[in-house]
């Protein structure tokens, strides 16, 4: 049976050029591989780095006359480029079925399912899900398939759904993913950021962790049902982390540096340094192979940081080539990251962690995440927070709007109490506020997050992290300032303020889009 994979033309971020798009989503080789084990026809296309506009793909999926297309996304942003695509789909064979997945369908399926002709949706992890209703629909019908575990459809007149799909307990059970079926050579082709040759990879899946404004650690949740007093469905989550063994690990990357030439890795798993044991044979195994010139991003706590600092993991993961740590340090009060699960975290540890990342180990890009704009937010509590970066020191802060994305806690507070001023998802983009504080207006967190980030920038700043000791640093030092330089030089072209903080960071159409 044809079965098409489909990451559809995106527009660009625009803190990003075309080149730095373009990194291999995880989940379309994943699902590759495990159809192509069963014998299915697969061709998967990844319209960013194919440069693959609406126009083309319509024709390629034209041509390859597919029985199943798939496609997902995990960030609200996208979603409605997803949707395009099942329409475009539907309008060249209705007879064609639809499947949806990923972390945003999954947590808003109803919403989809009753607008758009979206035959399944498949709920949480996929690949078993997605092969068991690619075998039922080669030999049986889409009402078959409609019985498969893990998957929500529309009846007519309301979602339907089937039993949770159990998670995979080894996840070296599955298969390596099907690179030899993506755009190898056109991944991770930016001559600064993430190279030479980035590519995404991931050793573990979920986290153990459960913050209310992240909607990451859902899609691999444990999902169980349970029915309430009036007889309606309710389904509760249990962050669940798993990781593929070392052996498996380095099977992978030795596959993707020795045939595909990829010498930087990013690191794709919400929480990367969870175990310990993990990373100290993790990073022996990798200094055994002797990549030397291989460097890889992780996202990591500053809890466990601490913890592999004296333990001595961190030491051995940036021997072996850890060189870019993003840490989510999201606010200085404690007691916001208490309201937000994240009690793991405070202050003192935090400033401590970026001490030692800092003075021992100098050679590793530490970039550092804010959650700014909730309901108590001032602008004196704003600028709290740049105070923090500025003592903290990392390379880069990021300032972000509090969104609060479909699965989490924070979504389901906003909608309950009516929070919610844009509910369009194209602008759930981590750089556009969608609600209020109690005392500032969107319009008023937009501004001042622009401030934060231009006041924290300086010269001093900027030459240290370009005269770095550090290869990778001085390159994601290059990286910005030419980014930012063209951003400049497109807004003033455009006719607007980069002084002002005119808004001119939203998402970008690339010439070849249509």
């Amino acid at each position: 049976m044809k079965v098409l994979l489909v990451a559809p033309p995106r527009k660009l971020w625009p803190f990003m050029n075309e080149q730095d798009n373009f990194l291999m989503p995880q989940a379309l080789p994943a699902l590759a591989a495990v159809l192509r084990q069963d014998g299915h026809d697969v061709r998967v296309i990844d319209c960013m780095p194919e440069k693959m506009g609406w126009r083309r793909l319509e024709q390629e999926i034209r041509d390859f006359d597919p029985a199943v297309v798939a496609a997902g996304e995990n960030h609200a942003t996208y979603a409605s480029e997803v949707i395009r695509l099942v329409r475009t789909v539907k309008e060249i064979d209705s007879s064609v079925i639809t499947v949806l997945g990923g972390g945003h369908f999954t947590n808003v399926d109803e919403l989809y399912l009753r607008q758009h002709p979206i035959d399944l949706i498949v709920r949480g992890e996929g690949e078993i899900t997605m092969q068991q209703i690619a075998r039922t629909l080669e030999d049986g019908t889409l009402a078959d398939a409609r019985q498969v575990d893990g998957i929500a459809w529309w009846d007519g007149r309301q979602v339907q759904y089937t039993a949770p799909r159990a998670l995979v307990e080894d996840l070296d059970d599955l298969p390596i993913p099907a690179y030899d079926l993506m755009p190898m050579d056109k991944y991770g082709k930016a001559k600064y950021l993430f190279s030479n040759g980035g590519t995404t990879i991931h050793h573990s899946r979920g986290c153990p962790a459960r913050c209310s404004f992240c909607v990451w650690w859902t899609q691999d949740a444990v999902r169980k049902v349970t029915t309430d007093e009036h007889g309606c469905r309710q389904e509760v989550l249990a962050p669940k982390w798993r990781t593929k063994s070392v052996d498996r690990m380095m099977a992978e990357i030795e596959l993707l540096y020795e045939k595909y030439d990829k010498k930087c890795l990013i690191f794709t798993d919400p929480t990367f340094n969870v175990d310990p044991n993990w990373c100290s044979d993790f990073a022996d195994a990798l200094m055994a192979r002797g990549y030397d010139d291989l460097t890889y991003m992780a996202f990591v706590r500053a809890d466990f940081i601490l913890r592999d600092h004296e333990n001595g993991v961190l030491r051995k993961l940036v021997d072996s080539g850890l060189s870019h740590t993003c840490i989510g340090v999201e606010r200085i009060e404690d007691d916001a990251l208490g309201e937000w699960r994240k009690k793991f975290y405070s202050n003192d540890r935090t400033q401590k962690t970026f001490r030692i990342l800092r003075d021992e180990y100098p050679k590793i890009f530490r970039q550092a995440t804010f959650i700014v704009g909730d309901r108590k937010e001032t602008p004196e509590s704003m600028r709290r927070q740049l105070e923090f970066a500025r003592t903290l020191k990392p390379d880069y802060p990021a300032f972000h709007p509090l969104t609060p994305f479909p699965g989490t806690a924070v979504y389901d507070e906003a909608v309950e109490k009516g929070w919610l001023e844009i509910t369009d998802f194209d602008y759930f983009d981590l750089a556009t506020p969608v609600m209020r504080s109690e005392s500032m207006s969107r319009e008023q967190i937009e501004t001042e997050i622009y401030r934060l980030n231009r006041s924290f920038v300086s010269i001093p700043w900027l030459l240290k992290g370009l005269f770095s000791r550090s290869k990778y640093r001085r390159n994601m030092y290059i990286w910005w300032l030419r980014i930012s330089l063209k951003i400049f030089l497109s807004s003033l072209a455009k006719g607007l303020n980069p002084f002002r903080g005119t808004r001119y960071t939203r998402l970008v159409e690339p010439d070849w889009y249509a």
